[in-house]
């Protein structure tokens, strides 16, 4: 063989190794720390980090408008991307302040849905999203390190004993009792 033919061999051999090797320590971290779960309460607008049973996390978000609700059921994480560049109906808006994505994209199985910042961060705590879950960008910088592809999210839709057993009685459900 010629010698080039065999340098580039030798070359893609390494580069093979390195790249399983990375995969193997990224598996290995992953195994490292139990496996984590995401709990959307849309009516509470929460989100909530749990290993096992146990909160791990809690944060406040915005979630979909009366006219472009967020999807409800279980689906995982298929996608994580740092500096997303969001694709628009007539536009393209790259990583930066005005990118309504913000700094970080959990895409989910339900194609077109995901977790993610915002460049409105007054949303937060509202119905105001088209469909997304938005966090404040240092929440979702925060949530991004703590989950990985494959994980569960589960976006419920109505209060349950489960959502009241992760996020406490809601303000509602509080002035209901109250008022008895």
């Amino acid at each position: 063989m010629p010698r080039g033919r065999n340098e580039v061999q030798k070359t893609m051999r390494m580069i093979g190794a390195l790249l399983w090797a990375t995969a193997e320590a990224k598996a290995q971290e992953n195994l490292a720390r139990p496996s984590r779960r995401i709990v959307v309460s849309i009516p509470d607008r929460k989100l909530a980090v749990l290993e096992g049973e146990r909160v791990v996390k809690v944060f406040a978000t915005a979630v979909g408008a009366a006219k472009t609700p967020s999807p409800t059921g279980s689906f995982t994480i298929v996608e994580r991307l740092a500096d997303p560049t969001w694709y628009g109906p007539r536009k393209v808006v790259p990583p930066g302040k005005s990118n309504p994505l913000g700094p970080r994209w959990l895409g989910l199985s339900k194609k077109g849905y995901g977790i993610h910042g915002t460049n409105a961060p007054a949303s937060i705590g509202h119905d105001a999203s088209h469909g997304c879950i938005r966090l404040r960008n240092s929440d979702i910088e925060e949530l991004f390190e703590m989950v990985a592809v494959g994980e569960q999210v589960d976006l419920i839709g109505e209060r349950t004993e489960d959502t009241e057993r992760i996020f406490g009685v809601s303000e509602t459900d509080a002035t209901l009792v109250a008022s008895r």
